[in-house]
C-alpha cells in the first residue's frame, strides 16, 4: 500500500511516497529558504508564489507512477493559508483526475509520525531500526510548535502542554537576529554555539502554573538584556546595533548559553511527563529535533534508548505526511472529501 505525501505548509514545497507506513520510496523537498533569508523570516506571499512554481514538478520527482498510489495525503493545516491552499487544491484535483482518495493531515502529528518509518532504499538516510511502541511521550519542537503529548494508541492522545508564547524554533530565530546571526536562527545559533561556553550566562527558565506548558518570551528578553549590559549598555540601546558591537566570543557564549536553557526547558517538561506517564518510547519531531544538543541532553536523562530519525526528515517534508496518511488508510479513518476539503491554518491537536 503506497501513499503519496504533500507537504506545503510553509517555505518548503515537499512530496514523497511510503509504503506500509515504514518504507520510504521516494522525498522531494525544494525550499524556498533563500528567498526568505533577506527578510529575516518567512515571508507568506512570497512562500505561496514558490510553492505554485514548484508544487507539480516536486510531485513529479517523488511520484513512482499513478498506477502504484494507492491513495493521496495532504497538510490541510496547521500553517500559512497561501501556502497550505497550493498542496491542498493540487491534493484535490489530483485525488478527482486519478480516481485515489484523499486523506487530511494534520501538519504537527506528521513531525511525530515521520518516525515510524524505519527502512529506505534511498541513499544517505539513517533511520530507526523499529517503530515506536505506544504508549509514546512525543515532543514536537519547531519554529511555530512546541508541544508535549502523550499517545496511548495510533489517533489516540492527549495534548499535554504547549508553549504560551513564541515556539522554541521562533525563540532560535529571534535570539539569532538579536546578536546578528543570519536566517535561519537554529542551525547557525547551534554553530555558534560550538565555539561558545553553555554556562557563560545563567538565562532564566519561564515558571508556569500549567505543569507541562513552555513559555520562551522571557529567555528571549534575557538574552536582549544580557547582550545590552556585555557592550556596557543598559535597556534603552537599540537592538539593531547589537551584532555590530558584540564581538565574536560574546555572541559565541550568548548562543551557547541559551541553547542549553532553552533545551533544558523542554527537556525538563518532557522528564516530568515521562516520571507520570511511563511511556514505552519516547520520540520528537520537528525542525528543532535535529538539534545535537537536544539529543545529547535526551540520551543523558532519559532512562530509555531512544531511536531518532535522520535529521533531513526533521524539517518540513512529504514522507512524515505521506506516513501519517498511511495509519489513516490502515486504520480505516474517513478520507476527505476532494471537492470540498479546505484548509486550517489554525489547526491545533
Amino acid at each position: 500500500m503506497r501513499v503519496l505525501g504533500i507537504e506545503t505548509s510553509c517555505d518548503e514545497t515537499a512530496a514523497a511516497v511510503v509504503e506500509d507506513g515504514q518504507h520510504l520510496l521516494s522525498n522531494a523537498v525544494l525550499s524556498s529558504m533563500d528567498l526568505h533569508a533577506a527578510y529575516g523570516g518567512v515571508v507568506p506571499e512570497i512562500a505561496a508564489r514558490s510553492h505554485i512554481e514548484s508544487i507539480i514538478p516536486v510531485i513529479e520527482q517523488a511520484n513512482c507512477t499513478w498506477d502504484d498510489i494507492d491513495a493521496i495525503a495532504v497538510t490541510y493545516g496547521a500553517g500559512l493559508g497561501g501556502s497550505l491552499l497550493v498542496g491542498v487544491l493540487t491534493a484535490r484535483t489530483l485525488a478527482i483526475t486519478k480516481n485515489k482518495p484523499l486523506y487530511a493531515i494534520n501538519h504537527v502529528e506528521g513531525h511525530i509520525y515521520v518516525n515510524f518509518l524505519i527502512s529506505t532504499s534511498l541513499p544517505n538516510y539513517k533511520l530507526p531500526t523499529k517503530q515506536p511502541e505506544f504508549p509514546m511521550l512525543g515532543l514536537i519542537v519547531s519554529g511555530g510548535h512546541s508541544q508535549l503529548v502523550i499517545w496511548r494508541d495510533h489517533f489516540d492522545y492527549t495534548l499535554l502542554g504547549q508553549t504560551h508564547d513564541d515556539a522554541i524554533g521562533e525563540a532560535f530565530d529571534k535570539v539569532a537576529k538579536i546578536i546578528g546571526l543570519p536566517y535561519p536562527g537554529g542551525p547557525n545559533v547551534e554553530k555558534a554555539a560550538a565555539k561558545g561556553d553553555a554556562f557563560a550566562f545563567n538565562f532564566p527558565k519561564a515558571k508556569l502554573q500549567a505543569k507541562y506548558d513552555f513559555s520562551f518570551s522571557g529567555i528571549k528578553t534575557a538574552v536582549l538584556r544580557a547582550a545590552q549590559t556585555a557592550i556596557g549598555e543598559d535597556h534603552t540601546f537599540p537592538s539593531y546595533e547589537l551584532p555590530g558591537r558584540l564581538s565574536e566570543a560574546q555572541k559565541a557564549n550568548i548562543a551557547a548559553s541559551f541553547q542549553r536553557v532553552a533545551v533544558e526547558t523542554v527537556v525538563d517538561k518532557l522528564m516530568t511527563a515521562f516520571e507520570e506517564y511511563q511511556p514505552k518510547t519516547v520520540v520528537i519531531g520537528g525542525g528543532v529535533a535535529a538539534s545535537p544538543e537536544l539529543r545529547r541532553q535526551l540520551a543523558e536523562r532519559v532512562p530509555l534508548p531512544i531511536e531518532y530519525t535522520d535529521r533531513k526528515l526533521c524539517t518540513d517534508n512529504g514522507a512524515m505526511i505521506a506516513t501519517l496518511g498511511s495509519f489513516h488508510v490502515m486504520h480505516n479513518r474517513p478520507a476527505a472529501d476532494p471537492y470540498s476539503l479546505d484548509i486550517a491554518p489554525n489547526l491545533s491537536m
